[in-house]
């Protein structure tokens, strides 16, 4: 019988600038390097598996290069780079805006080898303006870039799927993600913040794909808000692949992410005053509106839905949203029990309570539990912890 292990693994994760401080996400954190990752995900936060999606960036392959060279990771026979038990999978953001798009949707690429990534980035940078950041428009058809992406043996992935922006059901699509897409050539469903497996269920023609949830983090701390237990043979590349098509025993085993209510697109916003609205905003009067993913998904539910058997998933509160937990709060909670994995879901309220104060304590049990009251987030602007 093959036995497996089980992985944690957040694969949406944004590098801000590299070794050399040039900008590669703009909107993300200074601190965010490939070297900080790699510390964060070991170290901090407790990630066997990180996707870093800004691979195609040639500096960034350089360094990566670099570090095999100097024997501090090792390109993986099975895909994947290995940088002393944490695996970095090479991956690339892309904005498309097709002739058949209604409005810009991203999408995560994943490549098996640095080979494939480095064809990968020739072929977008003939495609894109400056391929030297992240999350950039290419200019070519959506069906192509599907064609190109398996061609390479990688794996496509609609990121953040529902948010209201940027994505394929938020203006992406009318309806169908047919309007844009072959089906056949989708590997994954990426959920986003501000839903959750029962939610994008309401959607028939999902019912096909495996959903992943990974943070979209764009500073250390947001690293693994969001992501998936995996069985797998071994962290790599190749045992993803069968993970997500659940072969021989590989499987998503669960899904841990926000409570939907804490993400920034929960509920539909006035665009002006940020009031909750349906139709009008009651407050000021204005009929512009930034559409919540509950209400577009209302929308796209699909009439005859039916019960899809999925991994469990586990609504997550990160501890950066627990009342009163501070920075220096959180170092001391480290410093005593590690991983933010192991805080978070592991250790006894009593070990807690010879760290943090009570109020703290119970806090985090009661996240753990599902049982703290939240206020819903919307128009971009996150839930919050009440």
């Amino acid at each position: 019988m093959i036995e497996h292990s089980k992985y944690v693994v957040d694969l949406h994760i944004h590098i801000g600038r590299t070794r050399l401080g040039a900008a590669v996400k703009i909107t993300a954190a200074s601190s965010l390097t490939l070297k900080s990752i790699i510390h964060y995900a070991k170290e901090i936060k407790g990630i066997d598996i990180v996707g870093v999606i800004d691979c195609h960036v040639r500096e960034v392959l350089c360094e990566i290069e670099d570090d095999i060279a100097n024997g501090i990771a090792i390109e993986l026979e099975d895909g994947g780079i290995n940088y002393s038990g944490v695996t970095l999978l090479l991956g690339s953001e892309i904005e498309l805006y097709d002739e058949n798009c209604q409005g810009p949707i991203h999408v995560l690429a994943f490549l098996p080898t640095l080979a494939a990534m480095h064809e990968f980035s020739e072929w977008i940078s003939t495609r894109m303006k400056n391929s030297s950041l992240s999350s950039q428009r290419i200019y070519e058809n959506a069906r192509v870039l599907q064609q190109k992406v398996h061609e390479l043996k990688g794996l496509f992935i609609p990121a953040h799927v529902f948010t209201p922006f940027k994505s394929l059901y938020g203006k992406g699509v009318k309806e169908s993600l047919k309007e844009v897409f072959t089906p056949a050539l989708i590997d994954a469903i990426e959920l986003g913040l501000s839903s959750d497996t029962q939610m994008a269920d309401q959607i028939a023609e999902l019912h096909s794909y495996p959903f992943i949830t990974n943070s979209d983090a764009h500073s250390l701390e947001k690293m693994a808000r969001e992501y998936q237990i995996i069985k797998m043979m071994n962290p790599t590349f190749k045992e993803l692949r069968l993970a997500l098509k659940g072969e021989n025993g590989r499987r998503i085993v669960s899904n841990y992410g926000l409570n939907p209510l804490l993400g920034k697109y929960y509920e539909t916003i006035c665009a002006k005053c940020s009031a909750v609205v349906t139709l009008q905003c009651s407050n000021c009067g204005s009929t512009s509106m930034i559409k919540g993913v509950s209400d577009r998904l209302r929308e796209l539910a699909s009439s005859k839905s039916i019960e899809v058997a999925r991994p469990p998933y586990q609504h997550q509160i990160p501890l950066e949203f627990i009342p009163k937990l501070g920075k220096k709060t959180l170092e001391k909670l480290r410093d005593h029990f590690g991983t933010d994995m192991n805080i978070i879901h592991q250790v006894e309220e009593k070990q807690l309570q010879q760290v943090v104060s009570p109020v703290i304590s119970s806090a985090i049990v009661a996240a753990r539990n599902g049982t703290l009251s939240i206020k819903a987030g919307g128009g971009g602007t996150y839930g919050k912890v009440e």
